[in-house]
């Protein structure tokens, strides 16, 4: 167990890479294969994982690069836990929302754009219906949770892990090399 933590904060931000793509993944194959259309909203949300993506790619780049024994920087795993707390408060914002607990922004209404050749299209009928996304409908659950509610908890507990890593202790860093302990203990 102690063995897993100290992989898992070492290389978090690999781990939040991997993670922040299969979000982003799932939720374009939802809009993709599904034909769920996102609402302004949900697409904030992905803005935080691509954010994510950024940061974690070029940390455990220069990581891997530069030969870091002591696993990937602690700073990019703070500037990840600000990044996913970011989208645990906009997931919450959506989910609050979509429960009526709240209202939502007047502007938060369709996912997709227009262009003066898909107006003209619709128009005259020869082109496909545009679906707009509404932020307080709920369009998909499992488990009685909305996606909204699903991105929620995903973005939290990776917040959590993030700042697990970004403080972690001594103890789960690499050992400093013997001429570093014989200065400590003179």
């Amino acid at each position: 167990m102690i063995a897993a933590y100290r992989l898992l904060t070492r290389w978090w931000t690999a781990f939040a890479l991997a993670i922040s793509v299969a979000m982003l993944g799932a939720a374009h194959a939802f809009e993709r294969f599904a034909g769920l259309s996102p609402c302004n909203l949900c697409l904030k949300q992905r803005e935080v994982f691509w954010g994510a993506v950024a940061i974690a790619a070029t940390a455990t780049v220069w990581a891997v690069v530069s030969r870091a024994s002591r696993g990937t920087p602690r700073i990019a795993s703070f500037l990840l836990f600000v990044v996913f707390l970011t989208g645990a408060v906009t997931a919450g914002f959506h989910a609050g929302g979509e429960l009526k607990w709240w209202s939502l922004p007047a502007t938060c209404a369709g996912g997709g754009t227009l262009d003066l050749e898909g107006l003209t299209a619709l128009a005259l009928g020869t082109g496909p219906a545009i679906r707009v996304a509404m932020c307080d409908a709920v369009t998909w659950t499992f488990l009685g949770l909305s996606m909204a509610a699903w991105n929620f908890l995903i973005s939290a507990g990776l917040a959590i892990f993030s700042l697990m890593a970004a403080k972690r202790p001594k103890d789960a860093r690499a050992p400093k090399n013997g001429a570093d302990m014989m200065i400590k203990a003179s």
